[in-house]
């Protein structure tokens, strides 16, 4: 699921193979995109909200027009499902990760593929792009998170805070720390310029499969396979 950079509209995905646009405080539903043969696992609006990402089980990519569902193109270049997109602040490139074992850095516009970072082989589970363009942190099974150059994907260094899959990646508003989520049922906080440990957060009973920031970074709000959403405070 994913706002409109607006706020006005709210973009959902699920095994029904459908993504479905609708107001956020009514409920209204404005227009249904069927352009996946599989479920969708996730969806993003690109920063102008003038369009949005949808992948899933299907491999594809699709990107399509965010005012009536238009179809404008697709990205082919993953071999298993497609776990998390994320468009650069530009929005002028996408990064997919996939259970392939890749992110995938590809032009939004015409679906060319710019560069492959994989430091695995082991499924990508969540791709996010840093507030400046400049860095890519992303999520994998292998319980790690990694941060690289957007530009060309080469290595920084590697989160090994986790012991058990890591699940999500945000970066805080001020670009200063990622906050990560996992199988081991934890939230951790560490500083985006070396992956120095700055807080865990323990208070799920299951995985967490989602993590995002508050925009003025003083909260976390994490989803869990526990069935709880839980908002709480960054120290």
């Amino acid at each position: 699921m994913s706002w409109s950079p607006d706020g006005k509209r709210v973009a959902s995905g699920g095994y029904d193979r459908t993504v479905q646009i609708w107001d956020p405080t009514f409920g209204d539903h404005f227009y249904t995109y069927k352009g996946h043969k599989g479920w969708v696992w996730t969806v993003a609006w690109s920063p102008d909200g003038k369009h949005i990402a949808s992948a899933g089980e299907d491999r594809t990519v699709q990107v399509w027009d965010a005012a009536n569902g238009s179809h404008v193109n697709s990205y082919n270049g993953h071999t298993d499902y497609v776990h998390s997109v994320a468009w650069s602040p530009d929005g002028k490139l996408i990064a997919s990760a996939s259970g392939d074992g890749t992110v995938q850095v590809w032009d939004a516009r015409t679906g060319l593929r710019i560069y492959t970072y994989q430091p695995y082989y082991t499924s990508m589970w969540s791709v996010a792009w840093s507030h400046d363009g400049q860095h890519i942190a992303s999520a994998s099974d292998n319980k790690t998170a990694q941060v690289w150059d957007a530009a060309d994907g080469t290595h920084l260094y590697i989160y090994g805070g986790h012991t058990d899959f890591v699940y999500s990646v945000a970066w805080s508003p001020n670009g200063k720390y990622i906050a990560s989520g996992g199988d081991d049922k934890t939230v951790q906080i560490w500083s985006s310029v070396d992956g120095t440990p700055i807080f865990t957060y323990t208070g799920h009973k299951d995985g967490v499969r989602s993590v995002n920031w508050s925009p003025n970074g003083k909260l976390v709000a994490s989803g869990s396979f526990d069935e709880t959403v839980q908002v709480w405070r960054v120290p």
